[in-house]
């Protein structure tokens, strides 16, 4: 018997820390989220580490500075998302969660995002903000780095 294959969209993430704290985003679907995003198609041959570059410009404007470091976690998650056509439909999503220190520099939500918090790493409750394999990803981030 042969098994179907399951299909995953991949992304990258930042945990952008800052002094104790951590970025997280809402997007304008109401959920709040970590900086970065999927690859595109014709970025197969492209760094992550180019990617990430990419989405932080494009979420968090061309003038932040930021000293990436390694990926720290690897996630899965699923949501329902509307598609283009207006259907809706199941994605999953893996993803690889990298550290990085925010160094400067003004954020400027880009379009997809309507705000944005800096909460504390030793007091955060995860499960106020993330679901699913975000909350799962954000959890193991705390743990790694638990001081």
């Amino acid at each position: 018997m042969i098994k179907e294959k399951d299909l995953y969209f991949l992304a990258v993430k930042v945990f952008l820390e800052n002094k104790g704290k951590l970025f997280i985003s809402k997007d304008r679907f109401g959920d709040w989220d970590l900086p970065g995003g999927r690859l595109l198609p014709a970025e197969f041959n492209t760094s992550f580490e180019k990617v990430l570059a990419r989405k932080i410009k494009e979420e968090l404007g061309k003038n932040v500075k930021y000293k990436l470091g390694q990926p720290i976690v690897f996630m899965r998650h699923e949501r329902t998302e509307i598609l283009l056509d207006g259907k809706k439909s199941k994605r999953r999503i893996f993803a690889i969660g990298y550290q990085a220190k925010y160094l400067g520099g003004a954020i400027q939500l880009g379009k997809n995002h309507e705000q944005s918090k800096w909460l504390e790493i030793n007091k955060l409750k995860p499960e106020i903000y993330f679901k699913g394999g975000w909350l799962k990803g954000i959890k193991d981030y705390l743990k790694k780095t638990k001081k």
